[in-house]
């Protein structure tokens, strides 16, 4: 079955790049299971190519090597990519046996695809999943597995290795010895690094030097200098002879390298990105059935609060592995007493005030919408405390695995700014950030204070905040850009507020040994 992708040429223009957003590399390393077999006299021979969305069009990004006679394969090329972690960066890996020399697609036997975005994988760090044909019927029992390793800066190694007088394994020749590096995997399971080019006829090969990046070959553990000599056993020699010493000696110098950790270390390491909205039903928003209102839902079915909940929340839901989020209201009266609530589930069940995914907050918030009365005041420290007592308790575990944002979305002035800068003051101890969409027109100069990107934040008791932790962005500067913008805008001092608090506390990735 051939496989045409659709495609076409990249979009102008390139991503916002800069300090203030998480850029780095990522490595992905490729395995399949039970691929379909397509070959008559013998078995197929994948490669797997990595296909990027770019505007809604799949425009391939690279290929691993081909395989051959092999339906479990383990590939030696890694896709490198750029990891922006504000941004939703859909990714597709076919795989094809390859059946001639060309290097079109439609020219080779399709066997099977698997779509994800790469928050998905790299939250995870390493997943399994079934490959499907494209009319997303199963690949028969086919598999693909993908491994996320961070390649944290430029910094390679280059081996130069020889072997000596190794064994004989041809029966009318010497041998075409090659080499396989191999590290060990969280699973407990050896994962291939590298395999060297084969050498024909000799016991004695040198083979061309190679580099890799060294978090590519150990993972970035070499705290300390290293030698390591190895000897090629052959059981069945040492058995037989008992003057056996080895097969040959291959040597590898030592290296060295300091790490000081990243954002993409603690999501590798198992860290859970935490997430709550709390939601403004003010009077001031105005009356959802009027079109007028910042709550009513236009034909298109959104509007600014849902706009705003869809650019954080399609980047989040992929660094938290339930993605049941708690969805939260403030200053509206609830039925049946019609008392006004400043820290609400907007779906009606405090015991369980979670969602499914951004999509179940997107149908809370509009099922709750012709239920409540839009009243007021604007207070937010009743909702700012309420993650913060869930954050405190993550704090009792001394491990980097949890950290909370809250996105606040409100139409106007903040009424309980006493109340707010207090609790922010202390919030800002723990492992959380908050994050401000102001919707509408309103004067936002009080969330321009709180942000702190200026000035401290101070409490009225004169305490300081212990780190920056709000971020506030007014969703009229982005109404006429594209939606992915506000998303960056929004998201963009989140990594290093991660960092910042995880490596004050001296807590280093779950996965990690202390620096």
């Amino acid at each position: 079955m051939a496989y045409i992708p659709s495609g076409g040429a990249p979009a102008a223009g390139a991503a916002p790049m800069g300090s203030q957003y998480c850029v780095c590399k990522v490595e992905l390393s490729v395995s399949g299971q039970n691929l379909l077999d397509r070959d008559v006299t013998s078995k197929s021979d994948p490669f797997c190519v990595l296909f990027t969305e770019n505007d809604g069009r799949w425009i391939e990004y690279d290929r691993t090597e081909t395989a051959v006679n092999n339906l479990n394969p383990a590939f030696s090329k890694k896709f490198v990519l750029d990891y922006h972690f504000e941004e939703v960066q859909k990714l597709k890996f076919a795989l094809f046996d390859q059946d001639k020399s060309s290097t079109q697609l439609e020219e080779h036997d399709f066997l099977g695809q698997f779509s994800c975005s790469l928050g998905t994988i790299v939250s995870s760090k390493k997943i399994t999943r079934p490959l499907l044909l494209m009319n997303d019927k199963p690949a028969g029992k086919g598999l693909i597995t993908i491994a996320a390793q961070e390649l944290s800066d430029n910094q390679v190694i280059t081996l130069s290795l020889a072997g000596r007088k190794l064994d004989k394994k041809d029966l009318f020749g010497k041998s075409d010895p090659f080499l396989e590096f191999y590290k060990p995997g969280d699973d407990g399971k050896w994962m291939l690094v590298h395999r060297t080019e084969v050498i024909k006829y000799t016991l004695d090969p040198v083979w061309k030097p190679f580099t890799v990046p060294l978090v590519s070959l150990c993972d970035g553990d070499m705290e300390k200098a290293i030698q390591v000599e190895f000897e090629c056993i052959n059981p069945k020699k040492q058995r037989k002879k008992k003057n056996y010493k080895n097969s040959g000696i291959i040597i590898l110098r030592s290296c060295k390298i300091n790490r000081d950790y990243s954002f993409l270390d603690y999501i590798l390491g198992g860290c859970q990105l935490m997430f709550t909205v709390g939601i403004d039903f003010t009077a001031s928003n105005g009356n959802p059935l009027d079109p007028s209102s910042l709550h009513y839902i236009n034909p298109m079915g959104t509007n600014e609060y849902l706009s705003a909940i869809w650019a954080v929340g399609q980047i989040i839901q992929d660094y938290d592995s339930d993605k049941m989020f708690p969805a939260l209201g403030f200053g509206a009266q609830l039925p049946p007493d019609w008392k006004v609530s400043h820290e609400f589930a907007i779906n009606f069940n405090p015991t369980n005030p979670f969602c499914s995914g951004v999509d179940g907050i997107a149908q809370a918030y509009s099922a709750c919408l012709p239920h409540i009365r839009f009243y007021g005041p604007t207070n937010f420290s009743p909702i700012v405390n309420h993650v913060a007592r869930f954050a405190a308790q993550a704090t009792e575990q001394q491990t980097a695995t949890q950290y909370f944002i809250l996105l606040i979305i409100t139409d106007g002035v903040i009424s309980d700014m006493e109340e707010t800068r207090h609790a922010v003051v202390q919030a800002s101890k723990l492992p959380m950030s908050i994050i401000i969409v102001g919707v509408g027109n309103a004067d936002f100069a009080a969330m321009e204070f709180l942000d702190g990107d200026s000035r401290t934040l101070r409490s009225h008791t004169g305490e300081e905040a212990a780190r920056d932790i709000v971020q506030f962005v007014p969703f009229r500067e982005f109404r006429n850009a594209a939606k992915e913008t506000l998303a960056k805008a929004v998201l963009a001092e989140l990594p290093q507020q991660v960092v910042q608090y995880f490596k004050h506390k001296n807590l280093p990735p779950t996965h990690s040994e202390p620096a």
